[in-house]
């Protein structure tokens, strides 16, 4: 079972301070460890995993500024708490302490009771801060990357955007015939099979810049915005048929019956829901219009608008083919599609 006590690195070059220190730790669940210099503390600190540090200013070699500086230059290091025991007063070894990284500044002889409460209070804080992170990571795997720009934004300002409007390109993917399919399966074995299908889609979009606003069941919303919007858009789609056709060449016609539909337009993005519940997404005749082109596609084909194909067509790494008018359930006149594949 992994231990939960927390362990102090103490550096000093004074071994009776040391192990002053040491005792009055005693009082504590913690694991202490020593270190006589800088060198050796660093050395420790690469080969251990400390969770705080109390370290003495004035050392002979590398002094206690130095090794705050290399410690909060290692990354598992960046926001542990150090804290400087140290017989150099304020007013000459405060500023630097802080400057270098430092969470608290103590004087010698140090009170146990103000040494044990700091460091508590520290190690307390650092917990908190493990926790956000942890938090922050999971939601990582839960909301999509702009989904989480807008919550940090608004953790950090109080104020939630806007609604904005501006243009981006809309890519949904979705299995032909998938819901009969789903009957034939177990649901263990269904949600294992869709999960993977997803996770191949997500990684090439990430890919391409592109990020998921929404899972529909067995397919994927994706949005990519910027000036190479729309051909990142048709490269990831061309990239997600390569990797259904390679990784499930043996797998049954359904599996492998994923069409995809790309539209290009204006859309307005924003919170859509209650107080209680919101979803960040775009919404509009774009997007509308993009995931009708998706019913349009066959197995294995992309459809894209003849706004996709106009604002792409002389890229060599794009042949689109097969113009037709289709009509559009919501949409008055015919539109223009084309079939879209590489170059052969």
């Amino acid at each position: 079972m992994k231990s939960n006590r927390k362990t102090i690195l103490i550096t000093d070059d004074d071994a009776g301070i040391r192990e002053t220190l040491s005792e009055i730790l005693d009082t504590e669940d913690y694991e202490v460890l020593q270190a006589e210099s800088g060198d050796r503390a660093i050395a420790v600190a690469k080969s251990r995993h400390i969770d705080a540090f109390l370290l003495d200013m004035e050392m002979p070699g590398m002094d206690g500024i130095e090794v705050c500086r290399a410690l909060r230059r290692m990354d598992e290091y960046q926001s542990t708490p150090i804290i400087f025991v140290t017989g150099i007063g304020e007013d000459r070894g405060l500023e630097d302490a802080f400057a270098a990284g430092c969470d608290d500044f103590i004087s010698k002889p140090p009170s146990a009771m103000i040494l044990v409460a700091r460091l508590n209070g520290h190690l307390k804080r650092m917990e908190y801060f493990q926790r956000l992170e942890r938090a922050r990571g999971a939601l990582r795997q839960y909301l999509s990357r702009r989904t989480l720009e807008m919550v940090e934004t608004a953790s950090m300002t109080g104020v939630v955007p806007p609604p904005e409007e501006r243009g981006i390109a809309i890519c949904f993917t979705d299995i032909r015939g998938f819901t009969a399919f789903s009957e034939e399966l177990e649901p263990g074995q269904l949600f294992s099979l869709v999960s993977s299908l997803l996770a191949e889609q997500v990684h090439v979009i990430h890919a391409h810049g592109g990020y998921v606003d929404k899972f529909g069941g067995d397919g994927v919303m994706a949005i990519f915005d910027g000036p190479d919007m729309v051909l990142q858009s048709c490269l990831c789609a061309l990239r997600i048929l390569d990797s259904v056709q390679l990784r499930h060449a043996d797998a049954s016609d359904t599996i492998r019956s994923l069409g995809i539909g790309i539209h290009t337009g204006r859309a307005v993005i924003g919170n859509i829901g209650s107080p209680e519940h919101l979803d960040y997404s775009a919404i509009g005749n774009a997007v509308n219009l993009a995931a009708r082109l998706c019913g349009q596609a066959e197995a294995l084909s992309i459809v894209v608008s003849k706004a996709v194909r106009d604002a792409v067509v002389n890229d060599e790494r794009l042949y689109f083919h097969s113009e037709r008018s289709v009509s559009i359930r919501g949409v008055r006149e015919p539109v223009t599609v084309y079939a879209l594949s590489r170059p052969t």
